[in-house]
């Protein structure tokens, strides 16, 4: 049996599943199987996958697209290793990554949850690195309450996560109606239940694309967590609240943005204003006009390397 598994989605990557694939296969730790999930591309994302010949390497195919959450699932309930370890088919690892997650597996064995610290790669080729604070971490460590110190950018994304297969048995799979903000859907009901270890260097290169175009045109009528059903699940839970109204404020603004009143509205209602910050109160007051000017000021300055954002520290 493999010490880790490696699932990768793949849906229309064409330009990059060969980058992410090798740098799988350059890993100083080799007892990994790879299991690559094609979710019905339409370009040559899964045929330049293929192209890749290695025995560690399997190939699956839904018959229909099923989404991001299936694609995960799917190869969740095929691994034979105990760890499993996501990679998003346009990310790529350092070599030393699963190196270091074995490292925080055998250092701290009363977590299930592990993840390192990411750099983001830009379209021009540029790459931001974020300063986190992490209570419980300084080189590494158990952090203390993922709510608490996830108020700020993700201080993990899914290509810098492995899991212990027994986690998914506990809190269920990924909700497969979703299809935004999945991971925040899985981090909510993993992290109230299982501790996670963590690493503070950058050993993952996650491409911020794709999230741009999103919180650029909106929401949409893309399906995101429930975050009222998670309130109500733990109701005694004052850091878990005000992680969910953060995640309110973030996609209140991505309704504003796409101009949709409605959803914006019954986004930010819930909210307790004492959650948010002076600034993030501000923004969702602005006209939308004012919070796009400042999205697109925020892009500029960001394709120059210098990250800006309201979040709290």
């Amino acid at each position: 049996m493999p010490r880790f598994t490696v699932v990768i989605p793949l849906f229309n990557k064409e330009n990059y599943i060969q980058d992410t694939l090798k740098s799988v296969l350059k890993q100083t730790v080799t007892d990994f199987e790879i299991i690559i999930i094609n979710d019905c591309s339409t370009d040559q994302s899964f045929e330049k996958a293929q192209a890749i010949s290695d025995s560690r390497i399997q190939y699956l195919e839904h018959s229909v697209n099923k989404g991001l959450s299936a694609s995960r699932n799917t190869g969740i309930k095929v691994a034979k290793a105990d760890y499993i370890a996501f990679l998003d088919a346009d990310d790529t690892w350092k070599p030393t990554f699963l190196e270091t997650i074995n490292s925080l597996i055998e250092t701290y064995p009363e977590t299930s949850l592990f993840a390192t610290k990411y750099e983001v790669l830009l379209k021009n080729g540029k790459t931001i690195h974020h300063d986190f604070h992490i209570e419980g971490v300084d080189k590494h460590g158990v952090v203390a309450n993922f709510f608490a110190s996830n108020l700020n950018q993700n201080f993990y994304y899914p290509s810098c996560l492995c899991v212990h297969k027994k986690v998914f048995e506990k809190v269920g799979y990924y909700n497969e109606a979703i299809r935004f903000s999945e991971d925040v859907d899985f981090n909510i009901r993993a992290h109230a239940v299982y501790k996670m270890a963590y690493h503070s260097q950058p050993l993952v290169q996650y491409a911020f694309d794709s999230e741009n175009q999103i919180t650029q045109k909106g929401l949409g009528d893309k399906i995101i967590p429930d975050y009222d059903r998670y309130e109500a699940q733990f109701k005694d839970r004052k850091d878990i609240k005000k992680y969910l109204d953060f995640q309110r404020y973030v996609k209140g603004k991505m309704y504003k943005l796409g101009g949709d009143k409605v959803n914006f509205r019954k986004m930010v209602d819930p909210i307790d204003p004492a959650n948010l910050s002076w600034k993030q109160r501000l923004l969702l007051k602005l006209p939308n006009f004012l919070l796009h000017g400042i999205r697109w000021m925020k892009l500029v300055l960001q394709n120059l390397g210098i990250s800006v954002n309201s979040y709290q520290k």
